[in-house]
């Protein structure tokens, strides 16, 4: 290409021109033009100036570099220019196509390199994101492989741990597995609680309520320190964890507890007997608000993120959310047609909430508690028991009994699912996340506790957890 003269790109400035003397000779002398925009010359382009071979050599000992000269020269005119020949121009290339027979030899066809245009312009069209790379073309160089971009994360579709739970219950309005801040897992069997330390792989025995009475939910307190549990026979114990230690029992309801949820030194607990209490552990009461409004049992409980809301739900099919000071709900959604025991709010997202109808049902929910909006519903074929968000990416997981026992991943909000797990054999019932929210543990009637690496890290997607990071194998929780 050849190179713009020094004069072409000066300032551009007004010029006078001397007049024209009549009864003198003229001698023309050049005259400088100039003009508003600078147009590259289009003749003489030498391709030999980007130091690109136009014919590698068939005896070359060194294929990497011949097909990175492919795929460059792809890269910079085109797929086109991807192969053996030099860059044509549009005139060139239509010669070329119309009298094949005068520029070839024995049916090959010859091109020059001296003369050939290296920029043509076209008529741009458009590409996706993985073209705007070299190495994002939508063709397959020879001899070249490349993938694009932006691949699909990849989730494992196997535990990397399991643990053999006996007298798991099989149970959909029981809440017997949460994982704390401190690293640390409950699980209820039958009438004890059992600790399992993540970091160790070390099992506590908490606690025993005897042969009389039955664990029905566990919930840790946003600091991890203390466990609060829920029982058959209507109370709630707050355990010190640390000490193994019981603080309180709390009265208030007839029937068994089976829904918790924290907020702060607040503890909401959800019975069989349709009310909610909510509790101060501070206070000497044992209850300081009951909340009245769900027709059928209360099996799902949860606080959202900022401690202003609470969604609860019922066997009545009912969705409700409270504020913190209200005795009746605020918003009520009726849409589920099962029991809506998966409730998740959204950490990314203020007032959007998740919610998950049972056999009947079998849809996952979207509704916006800001506008009192319902967003979305996917049917998800089968009973949803869990749901849970994860707090390093805009992604869910949700957890299923009836027909499949599946757990699904799934990016939101497209709900396009990311991964289907399957193991469990019996209804995936219980669902936790880890504190650092890469991997989730669930529990079914089967007996067993599964640890998977779901999500991603909150600083790199292809990070895997600490806790994913342990020995592999099946142990025992007690």
């Amino acid at each position: 290409m050849e190179a713009p003269s020094t004069s072409s790109i000066e300032p551009k400035t007004p010029r006078i021109q001397p007049p024209l003397n009549l009864h003198t000779p003229h001698n023309p002398s050049p005259r400088t033009i100039y003009s508003d925009r600078f147009i590259p010359s289009r003749s003489s382009s030498n391709f030999a100036l980007f130091n690109i071979t136009n014919n590698p050599s068939s005896n070359s000992s060194d294929d990497s570099t011949s097909a990175y000269n492919s795929l460059l020269k792809a890269a910079l005119f085109g797929p086109e220019f991807g192969g053996t020949f030099s860059p044509l121009t549009p005139e060139k290339s239509y010669l070329y196509g119309k009298i094949g027979g005068s520029s070839s030899n024995n049916g090959v066809m010859q091109s020059t390199p001296t003369n050939c245009n290296i920029f043509k312009y076209k008529t741009e069209t458009r590409k996706s994101l993985h073209s705007l790379t070299p190495f994002g073309f939508d063709y397959q160089l020879p001899g070249v492989s490349h993938s694009p971009v932006n691949t699909r994360r990849k989730v494992p579709r196997s535990p990397y741990k399991v643990l053999d739970a006996p007298a798991l219950q099989d149970d959909f309005y029981l809440n017997l597995v949460d994982w704390s801040s401190h690293n640390v897992l409950a699980v209820g069997l039958s009438h004890c609680v059992y600790l399992w330390h993540a970091s160790s792989s070390k099992v506590v025995k908490l606690c025993d309520l005897g042969i009389d009475d039955t664990v029905c939910s566990v919930g840790w307190a946003q600091r991890g320190t203390h466990l609060a549990v829920g029982t058959g026979n209507g109370k709630l114990q707050i355990w010190d964890a640390s000490r193994c230690k019981k603080v309180r029992t709390m009265e208030g309801h007839r029937l068994r507890v089976g829904a918790l949820a924290w907020s702060s030194s607040m503890l909401s607990s959800g019975s069989r007997d349709k009310s909610i209490l909510q509790r101060d552990i501070r206070a000497q009461e044992d209850f300081v608000t009951k909340l009245c409004g769900h027709k059928s049992e209360v099996c799902g409980l949860k606080w959202s993120y900022d401690n202003r809301e609470l969604a609860s739900g019922g066997n009545d099919n009912r969705l409700f959310v409270w504020n913190q000071h209200s005795t009746q709900p605020v918003l009520k959604y009726c849409e589920h047609t099962a029991a809506v025991k998966a409730i998740a709010w959204s950490p990314h997202l203020h007032g959007l909430l998740a919610s998950g109808g049972g056999t009947a049902d079998r849809c996952i929910r979207f509704w916006n508690t800001t506008t009192n909006s319902h967003l979305s519903c996917m049917d998800t074929g089968s009973q949803v028991c869990n749901l849970a968000w994860s707090k390093n990416v805009n992604e869910l997981v949700s957890t299923h009994g009836y027909s499949q026992n599946q757990i699904i991943v799934w990016r939101y909000p497209t709900m396009s699912k990311l991964a289907t797990l399957t193991g469990h054999t019996y209804r995936v019932l219980y669902l936790a996340i880890s504190p650092d929210g890469q991997t989730i543990v669930t529990g079914a009637g089967d007996e067993t506790l599964r640890f998977w690496n779901v999500f991603p890290s909150a600083k790199s997607q292809n990070t895997e957890s600490e806790i994913g990071a342990s020995s592999l194998g099946r142990t025992q929780i007690r």
